[in-house]
């Protein structure tokens, strides 16, 4: 392999850095683009578990990712008087909080310290066209510099301008039914290392969850057709919001206040990509450019990470970068497609739209979490017993 061959990888949030960082132990001259002025440390809760902690192990961070645990100790559904329904700690197999827990931020810092003395980082700019030839990609920048590279990849986000270049609309999402926004706010008495859930009419789902800098990370999701929310201006967004949930109990009087001055909100469709390609000539896509497959299935850091180990992995084994390109899209298809699957009735089965609605649901909650049920669903899953594993990661090395 040519150590001098040049990849740029646009998006410095997680799958960009992983993919960075494996393609510079292969021999490769890395650069990320980020049209963000800055590392965008916002967030909420991740899980690092399965694929992702294999590949954050061969990385040598998992002590780092240990540090930065958020100290979320377990999961309870709560009514809307705040009473506990049912309660389950992270080593139940039925909580989702999970032994690594950490904020999307502190994971995409941990990601860039490791990385940002190997890899040249470029932000607040990204790319705005591209021109193939037969040896090399012409990328074209928004700030007007031209520069040349071997292979050009995307590890950007479900909005990725770059994909957008190369397979415009042959790229559909498969939109979930449900927005959902995240902010950080400020801790109150009623916030605990417990993560909380809480379900209101009208298909809305309160979450709260504990960080380690002394504040709550809170999110709202909610049913709806596709409005195009967005697309809107931030305090459009903000009004939206504060609209939805201005009437729904429990802490929405505290939420609202909490969204007008919110410098980091992220509100968004829940959408998986449905891409047919992964590639095209000199340019790939990895991370939710490709595949996302959106926060409800459990599922985006592990196909981040995966994806990006596999693809660098690849690479590193041929000069033929069409060959490895097919062979890392045949290596993730299977388990992308598997992780898209949702159980049926979700997620609109845990978004009950009136009272009586969510009285059953709460109902529910509360016989799941009694003793007895808990004790014989012991018996027959845990977290602790190996999991089998979802996807072959090579050793390249």
């Amino acid at each position: 392999m040519n150590p001098t061959k040049k990849i740029l990888v646009s998006g410095a949030s997680i799958a960009g850095p992983t993919l960075a960082y494996w393609l510079h132990y292969y021999g490769f001259d890395v650069t990320i683009v980020e049209r963000f002025p800055e590392l965008r440390l916002g967030g909420q809760n991740v899980d690092v578990k399965g694929p992702a902690l294999e590949v954050i192990r061969k990385m040598n961070l998992e002590d780092a990712v240990r540090e930065a645990n958020t100290t979320e100790v377990g999961l309870r559904f709560v009514n809307q008087k705040n009473e506990t329904l049912a309660e389950f700690s992270k080593e139940s197999a039925l909580s989702m909080t999970q032994e690594l827990e950490i904020l999307r931020g502190d994971l995409v810092n941990i990601l860039y310290e490791h990385t940002k003395a190997d890899v040249r980082y470029i932000f607040g700019d990204y790319i705005k066209d591209l021109n193939e030839q037969p040896e090399h990609m012409e990328v074209t920048f928004n700030s007007g510099k031209t520069e040349v590279y071997n292979l050009v990849i995307s590890a950007e986000g479900i909005g990725s301008n770059t994909r957008n270049l190369v397979f415009k609309e042959r790229v559909k999402f498969k939109y979930l039914g449900v927005y959902t926004a995240y902010l950080t706010i400020q801790k109150a008495a009623t916030d605990s290392r417990w993560a909380r859930w809480c379900n209101a009419p009208e298909g809305i789902v309160f979450m709260m969850r504990p960080d380690s800098y002394g504040t709550t990370r809170a999110s709202i999701t909610f049913l709806s057709p596709e409005k195009g929310y967005e697309k809107l201006r931030i305090a459009e967004q903000k009004q939206v919001l504060i609209d939805k949930i201005k009437n729904a109990g429990w802490e929405a009087g505290r939420l609202t206040k909490e969204i007008s001055k919110s410098e980091d909100l992220y509100f968004e469709r829940v959408s998986q990509v449905k891409a047919p390609l992964w590639h095209k000539g000199r340019f790939a896509m990895t991370g939710d450019a490709a595949y996302c497959a959106t926060p409800i299935s459990g599922k985006g850091i592990d196909l981040s990470m995966s994806g990006a180990y596999i693809l660098a992995g690849e690479l590193s084994m041929t000069d033929d970068y069409e060959k490895a390109f097919t062979k890392y899209e045949n290596r993730m298809r299977g388990y992308v497609e598997s992780s898209q699957k949702l159980p049926p009735g979700i997620p609109g089965i845990v978004y009950p739209t009136s009272g009586i609605g969510v009285n059953i649901l709460n109902g529910l909650f509360s016989l799941v979490g009694s003793k007895p049920v808990q004790k014989l669903i012991s018996l027959f899953t845990s977290k602790n017993k190996a999991a089998k594993s979802e996807i072959e990661l090579p050793d390249y090395r």
